[in-house]
């Protein structure tokens, strides 16, 4: 009786791993009513997310920066109207009353390129500010995909912690059964005990962690208070892509934060010509018509004035050394930039690459080892050559495998997507 109740504990532990050596992504049932897939996702989080739109907000304010650049002439022209009432005494007469007016209209001309640099600065402030939306939305696109894999992953943690507290429950109640009718010692039935709520516990905690990370993805997607997003799709998506890493190397310079950087290093060039050009004064001219005499005598004026101030004290060196200061810091901050995203992609590339390694051999290796060792512990248990702890112990492997095998998965395609926004390739995902 006894190698009855070790024989329907061994076939309860087989049965969930005979498929697994051909499929190590099982399908996770639908949690919730909406379910998104990754696609879904990513459209939520461009439509919601306050980062990203906070990035478009100010895009109105770069686009004016160029509109006004692009006028025929930075400086409006000035329109000035004046009217004067005379009173002029005479000996022996009436006061002579007469209205005089006059009438003008002055512009200010730059001479040394000013406007030419404005444009110049404020295109490059444009492109820069679209692609640091580009960078705000891949950015945004790879977090939302990490949570996603990471709540995917966990869906089917949860999954697993189920099928174990229904194996070793199972396990549980067989060998208590045994024990009372006294075909079974207590060490056996305490172990088994044991082993059950150690499955309770471990399955409690993966609800509490896929109830915090669908609360984050939540967060993320600006869904309302109380919404439980379940992911659909496959964890093992895209698994063993290979990315060359010259190939990334060389998508990093397309990269839309270093197209940012250089182009507001750009912007800040043209600021500091602008601010240089600066120091040639604006001549301003005039035209000027009036009338003005008595009744009788009426003249009619007409003044054509020119103007340029002399730069004899000041000459816009606050201007210039703030100007030369921001190109500077722009410089640095683009070659930091580069350095930083260059070594990110190395760093990455090879945990991707040691990831694919460690879940290949988990998949390849490890899980056909253990479905063998499943159907082997059957026959040796029907043979009365092992016990209830070495079957616990050929359990254990198994559901530690699988749960070996879900994170090393949930932390490729983390590593992946990392590795995808840092070299700018392109991201993409199963609809």
């Amino acid at each position: 009786m006894r190698f009855k109740t070790l024989v329907l504990a061994g076939a309860l532990a087989a049965c969930p791993w005979l498929g697994q050596a051909q499929s190590f992504a099982p399908t996770v049932a639908p949690q919730a009513p909406t379910p998104l897939t990754l696609t879904e996702a990513w459209r939520l989080a461009d439509s919601a997310n306050p980062g990203l739109k906070s990035k478009q907000a100010q895009l109105a304010a770069a686009e004016g920066a160029l509109d006004d650049a692009r006028a025929l002439l930075y400086n409006n022209p000035e329109l000035s109207a004046e009217a004067t009432r005379r009173e002029t005494p005479q000996a022996g007469l009436p006061t002579e009353r007469r209205r005089e007016w006059g009438a003008g209209l002055s512009q200010a001309f730059e001479i040394a390129g000013q406007q030419g640099h404005r444009r110049e600065a404020a295109e490059a402030a444009l492109a820069a500010q679209r692609a640091e939306i580009d960078d705000a939305r891949a950015q945004l696109h790879a977090q939302v995909a990490q949570a996603f894999y990471r709540v995917l992953a966990l869906q089917q943690r949860v999954d697993v912690e189920e099928q174990a507290l229904k194996l070793f429950d199972s396990t549980a109640t067989a060998v208590q059964k045994r024990r009372t009718a006294g075909e079974d010692t207590k060490l056996d039935a305490n172990v088994a005990t044991v082993e059950a709520e150690r499955a309770r516990n471990q399955l409690e905690q993966a609800r509490e962690q896929l109830l915090d990370a669908r609360a984050e993805w939540a967060n993320q997607l600006q869904l309302p208070p109380g919404s439980t997003p379940v992911a659909t799709g496959d964890l093992a998506d895209r698994f063993g892509t290979a990315y060359t890493l010259e190939a990334l190397l060389s998508a990093t310079d397309a990269q839309a934060r270093l197209r940012a950087l250089a182009a507001r290093q750009d912007s800040a060039r043209a600021r500091l010509r602008l601010e240089q050009a600066s120091r040639y004064p604006d001549v301003t001219v005039g035209l000027n018509v009036g009338r003005e005499g008595p009744a009788e005598a009426r003249e009619r004026l007409t003044t054509v004035s020119v103007t340029v101030p002399l730069p004899l004290f000041r000459r816009n060196a606050t201007g210039i050394g703030q100007a030369s200061a921001d190109w500077t810091q722009a410089q640095i901050e683009r070659e930091s930039g580069a350095r930083e995203l260059r070594a990110q992609v190395y760093t990455l590339h090879s945990r991707l690459q040691s990831l694919q390694a460690r879940a290949q051999r988990l998949r390849d290796q490890v899980l056909p080892a253990l479905v063998d060792n499943q159907q082997l512990s059957v026959k040796s248990q029907r043979a009365g050559q092992i016990g209830l702890l070495e079957l616990i112990v050929v359990n254990r492997q198994a559901l530690d495998a699988r749960r070996d095998l879900i994170d090393a998965l949930s932390d490729y395609q983390a590593t992946r997507y990392a590795l995808e926004a840092a070299a700018g390739w392109p991201q993409t995902a199963n609809p």
